[in-house]
């Protein structure tokens, strides 16, 4: 399990109502809003580019700048079919490009010794929000007719970035889930396991994977091969969970009816940076928008099949164990 998630979960069993105001530490919102620009594009799509029916685009025209930085992004990284190899170079000509969405990749490249660009986020666990218990977090009200008062109770200003940031998750925590799909925002990590058991089964058990760096290492996006053959996790069903911005911590999850493959990579990065990362390849994308991020990335249709992305160190997997073991098993 990630040093990120354990001491989430650790910070969970210490956290008291006293402190539920001041769980986002002002360094979380400095680099929420610092990402690149500061507009309103940016907070609504910056918290988190994998959750499933969000990844589009449809509140901005395609000819918004925003947009055709991530299809240059795309002309940039294009599969050579005769090496495997991704062609990109992560320098300063890419600067003004949004590399958070240098996550996806096809089934058909998930081999050993193919290159690619790939951008994992790292946040610094003690300055971000923790998970409440239960009952503080279903004390306090989380739905977006309530987010005056949520304002005034966090003490934000209505214009200011954690008020849009806020917006955003909870707007997106109220959209209907896509065909196929269940969708629950967690607040609280009892509420997060029910609703694992609600899609596994009352008695089911389950193993939580997490991409690990096994190097320390400041950067953010470079290019990465895979060392080894990647491992297939059995996993006939999965919960992905993923943070999204917000003044304690909040886990938007999701389980999908069509399959889902997962694996975990070894990657070696250009500057000697080790990372055991996880990945989930969506067989049936034929329910996605036609915005959806990744095919303006990969340049590919709806429908296209094996579209796969990595997990950031502070999302997860959720996937079921056979045998009945004695308590929720780490598998990294």
């Amino acid at each position: 399990m990630s040093s990120f998630l354990l001491l989430l979960l650790f910070m969970h069993a210490h956290c008291h109502g006293s402190e539920a105001r001041e769980m986002a530490d002002d360094q979380y919102w400095k680099d929420l809003i610092n990402h690149d620009r500061v507009d309103d594009n940016v907070i609504a799509n910056r918290y988190n580019v994998l959750r499933l029916p969000s990844m589009d685009y449809d509140t901005h025209s395609e000819n918004d700048s925003s947009v055709q930085s991530k299809v240059h992004v795309h002309q940039h990284a294009m599969v050579d079919n005769h090496v495997g190899e991704i062609h990109a170079h992560p320098s300063s000509h890419m600067d003004h490009i949004d590399r958070s969405v240098m996550v996806f990749f096809t089934l058909n490249d998930l081999k050993v010794g193919t290159s690619m660009p790939i951008y994992f986020p790292k946040k610094d666990p003690s300055t971000s929000p923790h998970l409440l218990p239960r009952e503080e977090a279903d004390s306090i009200p989380f739905s977006l007719k309530e987010l005056p008062y949520l304002l005034q109770f966090f003490s934000f200003l209505q214009d200011s970035p954690q008020a849009k940031a806020m917006e955003a998750t909870l707007r997106e925590c109220e959209s209907d889930a896509i065909k196929g799909e269940t969708k629950f925002c967690a607040t609280s990590l009892e509420s997060m396991l029910d609703f694992a058991r609600r899609i596994f089964g009352l008695n089911s058990r389950f193993k939580i994977l997490t991409t690990a760096h096994l190097t320390k290492s400041s950067t953010l996006f470079q290019n990465y091969t895979i060392l080894e053959t990647p491992q297939q996790i059995s996993a006939p069903m999965m919960v992905a969970c993923h943070t999204v911005p917000y003044p304690y911590a909040v886990l938007y999850c999701h389980s999908q009816e069509t399959e889902n493959k997962v694996f975990k990579v070894s990657l070696g990065g250009e500057n000697g940076d080790k990372v055991q990362a996880v990945v989930v390849c969506h067989m049936d994308t034929s329910q996605w928008s036609r915005n959806h991020v990744s095919f303006r990335v990969l340049g590919i249709e709806p429908g296209t099949p094996g579209v796969c992305h990595f997990f950031p160190a502070d999302n997860f997997v959720i996937v079921p164990v056979p045998a009945p073991l004695n308590s929720i098993v780490s598998a990294m």
